[in-house]
């Protein structure tokens, strides 16, 4: 990396309000003369984005640091158990504090209809002993179905979720 792309990119990110044409200004008082698209095609060369977006859009690393105690998972995954009638495949419900590395057993079944996510969706967000008590955000798979049997919990008025992150972007209003 030249010095003078070495200067661009150090501009850009100290100075996250100033666009191309200020670069380049600062550049020319240095004694260095850069025109505006190459100002440009150095930042977009090293990953920084134009000085409007730049300070708009947070990363996935300064917004997990700002939220890392209030982010929690859920999922299911499957074991094989052996039954009355041979090998039997249970689905495990386990929710996971970031905050604390901590996994909790939510509950397992052989099928979890929408009676056993009523049964046990509770335990989740009840806001006295629930798994997720002072969760804002909690993470989980895009699978459709899920989401839709999960969702009640989320909105009711006790419920200690303000919002679900489910592999799409969080709503502005809960940023």
């Amino acid at each position: 990396m030249t010095e003078i792309e070495r200067l661009v990119v150090r501009f850009a990110r100290e100075n996250p309000s100033w666009g191309y044409r200020r670069i380049e200004g600062v550049q020319a008082n240095l004694g260095r003369h850069v025109a505006r698209t190459t100002v440009a095609n150095i930042l977009k060369r090293n990953g920084i984005d134009p000085a409007p977006e730049r300070g708009s859009r947070m990363s996935w690393r300064t917004f997990l640091g700002a939220h890392w105690s209030t982010i929690a998972a859920i999922d299911f995954t499957t074991v094989e158990v052996w039954g009355r009638h041979g090998l039997v495949t249970m689905y495990v419900l386990f929710a996971i504090e970031l905050r604390a590395s901590r996994v909790h057993f939510a509950g397992m079944t052989p099928g979890p209809g929408e009676a056993w996510i009523r049964q046990v969706g509770p335990n989740l967000t009840d806001p006295v002993d629930g798994f997720l008590t002072n969760t804002r955000f909690c993470r989980m798979d895009r699978d459709a179905g899920s989401r839709r049997r999960f969702a009640p919990f989320w909105r009711e008025p006790g419920s200690s979720l303000f919002a679900c992150h489910l592999g799409r972007r969080i709503p502005r209003s809960t940023r």
